[in-house]
């Protein structure tokens, strides 16, 4: 299944993941002007974005982006919906990235929630409807996905999840080196 072509919807009995929508700009206005949650959002390697919106408008806009990046097969962004409350509590982006370092045909995971979802057992919850499908969607043999250190809660969850700490760094376009990555192999 090529994900760009037709992009699945992934749940559990918890979360539903389908394509992000226009009709989730408001819902997704809480996560991305949740002041709470924008350090714990990864903008490495983002121009400089760090993903804080505080208008519909620019949240619109920015949701039209990332369906522009989709259409290049860039990314998948996914809307992350709460079953129990049929509400948008953040976003998942995943891709297959190319680069000169050891992060090289790895599957980057970006997960942005709203700061009340930012718990050990949400997390995992949500981990646990993506990480198999992305080693098959993204064809890759690794995933791996930032956590910095005051991220207690996810840092949990991912270790939960299988993922370990990874020395190495992340070298961005500009040569930029990032690091607080974990990874997980298949």
């Amino acid at each position: 299944m090529n994900v760009y072509e037709k992009c699945p919807i992934l749940e559990n009995d918890y979360f539903l993941l389908r394509y992000v929508q226009d009709k989730d700009a408001e819902e997704l206005l809480k996560v991305y002007s949740d002041i709470k949650s924008i350090p714990i959002f990864n903008s490495d390697n983002c121009n400089g974005d760090i993903f804080y919106y505080t208008t519909l408008e620019r949240m619109k806009k920015q949701i039209r982006f990332w369906d522009d990046e989709y259409n290049k097969e860039y990314y998948v962004r996914w809307s992350i919906i709460d079953k129990k409350t049929s509400s948008v509590i953040g976003t998942i982006e995943l891709f297959n990235r190319k680069a000169n370092d050891f992060f090289n045909n790895c599957g980057l995971l970006r997960l942005d929630l709203r700061s009340d979802y930012e718990k050990n057992e949400q997390i995992e919850k949500i981990l646990e409807i993506i990480i198999d499908n992305a080693f098959n969607l993204f064809n890759c043999n690794l995933i791996a996905t930032k956590a910095i250190s005051i991220a207690t809660e996810r840092i949990k969850a991912l270790t939960k999840c299988g993922f370990n700490y990874s020395e190495e760094k992340l070298i961005g376009h500009d040569g930029t080196i990032y690091n607080d990555y974990y990874i997980k192999n298949k």
